[in-house]
């Protein structure tokens, strides 16, 4: 399983002091089925916890995911500042997934390279 976050969500984690071991968290449950909410075409939403207010006071992370394979962080928000993402939003968003599970692991080495992928250590826990 690889796990990578673009750019936009290296900038909102850093914001949010969220870390790579509570992503990787998220995609761990992610991978024992327990998905937040699953919109389609390769995007989930899984809750990202915030210390000592769990994960329903805390992150919603959009992720294009496909299980035991790749997992991409695409979107960050807190609960607090807005509800949920509208529909044309969405759509990009599935767009994005489709595209981005898509990348050989050629591309992804380049993107890493080029920083607009960043790797999330991944390891699993149990």
């Amino acid at each position: 399983m690889r796990v990578l976050k673009t750019r936009a969500v290296v900038r909102f984690c850093k914001s949010e002091a969220i870390t790579d071991e509570q992503l990787a968290d998220a995609i761990r449950r992610a991978e024992r089925g327990l998905i937040d909410a699953d919109l389609g075409r390769g995007l989930i939403k899984q809750r990202v916890a915030r210390p000592g207010k769990g994960r329903r006071g805390g992150w919603r992370t959009l992720i294009a995911y496909r299980h035991a394979e790749r997992a991409v962080f695409l979107f960050g928000f807190a609960k607090s500042d807005r509800d949920n993402i509208g529909p044309q939003h969405t759509a990009d968003l599935k767009d994005a997934a489709r595209d981005v599970l898509a990348l050989s692991s050629e591309e992804i080495a380049s993107r890493l390279a080029a920083q607009t992928l960043t790797e999330v250590p991944y390891g699993k826990k149990d």
